[in-house]
């Protein structure tokens, strides 16, 4: 039998050969980035648990709406040292019974010496001051930082309307702005197909964390405000780390006609995505300490504002920049120019190669494997492809 002639054994090598090579396993391909996550083949459900999220999101927002914290509403704000027969409940119990109503918040704040119980409520005039006041101090006999029993030692602070407005009226200035300099960044940095998915990630990353904050029902304080401009930052961070991976992926491949650009696109999401995972879970680990430590351990409530939103923009963040934005960016290239023309050229030049299995291998056909133009993760090139080669 001539060299030249397959053998019976190097065919059924061959028909077996896509099998072969050692199995690597789910951690170990997210790790090394070849895990070959169908992400930008299967954006089609990503879109939907999108769509659901900001769904969700939007409609808390319209119909929960937002509790506003009193430096943005408006109101009266009472303090009184949280010694050891102090309680939150028991402020809120006496406030209720001396006005006839609950009061908006209580909450502890601070810590050691310097806790204090603090209770936001509608605002009140001064007949109803002088009532609370009283009843703290008769249920309570407050001291001072000087260790004496004094009703100075229950403070109360008004804080009118159109404060809270004009306060209101800055945070959105500021945020807009935060926006609009973070989409002109993006307009410069990317190319017009890259920005249009960006600002679309950073909008979806904006309405989610705001509609999950409507949800828990925090306070809006200028913290959180605050916080969740740090969000649209690090939502900007993550995009470009993805963004470059995909600009070095698909460099030049439109002269090539092995892979599309949809391919290298989720190529270059594969090698960030543990990225991502690293970053995101390296930031929320001090944002939980905050929340374990300093909020239930400490009672510092008001840094629960800024920890929540932190937590869920950071995580929505990686979501939106991986799951979001790179098949958003393939959508719009497959539609509109060379890309389009680029993908239908190689999606036909592979169904006229055909694939392995439908081709008979006994007709002395070789099959070898198509749609990604390189060897399977793992796989070696074995002798006897050297030897028919030559």
């Amino acid at each position: 039998m001539s060299n030249d002639q397959p053998t019976e054994e190097s065919v059924n090598l061959d028909k077996d050969e896509p099998t072969q090579g050692p199995k690597h396993g789910f951690f170990e391909r997210l790790y090394t980035g070849t895990g070959g996550f169908p992400i930008v083949s299967r954006r089609k459900f990503f879109y939907t648990m999108s769509a659901v999220l900001l769904l969700i999101s939007l409609l808390s927002i319209a119909v929960r709406g937002f509790t506003l914290g009193i430096d943005f509403e408006g109101g009266s704000r009472i303090q009184i040292p949280a010694a050891d027969n102090v309680s939150t409940q028991q402020v809120e119990d006496v406030y209720a019974q001396t006005l006839g109503h609950g009061p908006v918040a209580v909450q502890k704040v601070g810590s050691g010496a310097s806790a204090t119980i603090q209770v936001r409520s509608e605002t009140l005039d001064l007949n109803q001051t002088e009532q609370v006041q009283s009843a703290l101090f008769d249920k309570f006999q407050p001291k001072d930082s000087s260790g004496q029993v004094t009703r100075n030692a229950i403070s109360i602070a008004e804080i009118s309307e159109t404060w809270g407005g004009q306060i209101t009226k800055k945070a959105l200035i500021a945020l807009a702005v935060f926006v609009l300099l973070t989409m002109v960044y993006i307009a410069i940095r990317f190319e017009r197909d890259m920005s249009i998915a960006a600002i679309v990630s950073l909008f979806f990353n904006l309405f989610v964390t705001a509609g999950i904050y409507s949800l828990v029902g925090f306070e809006v304080t200028p913290a959180a405000v605050i916080g969740l401009l740090t969000i649209l930052g690090y939502v900007l961070y993550d995009n470009v780390v993805v963004f470059d991976k995909v600009e070095e992926n698909t460099r030049g491949v439109l002269h090539l006609n092995k892979r599309t650009y949809a391919e290298q696109a989720n190529l270059a999401a594969n090698q960030t995505l543990m990225r991502s995972i690293s970053t995101t879970i390296i930031g929320i680990l001090p944002i939980i300490g905050m929340l374990v430590i300093a909020v239930w351990l400490l009672g510092v409530g008001t840094l629960k504002d800024l920890a929540l939103v932190q937590l869920v923009g950071m995580i929505v963040g990686a979501y939106s920049s991986i799951f979001l934005a790179v098949p958003v960016l393939v959508s719009i290239k497959e539609r509109w120019g060379p890309v389009a023309a680029h993908t239908k050229k190689v999606l036909a030049k592979r169904a006229g190669v055909g694939e392995p299995a439908r081709v008979p291998v006994g007709a002395g056909a070789r099959s070898r494997p198509t749609g990604s133009g390189a060897p399977r993760p793992g796989s070696r090139p074995t002798g006897k492809r050297q030897q028919r080669r030559h």
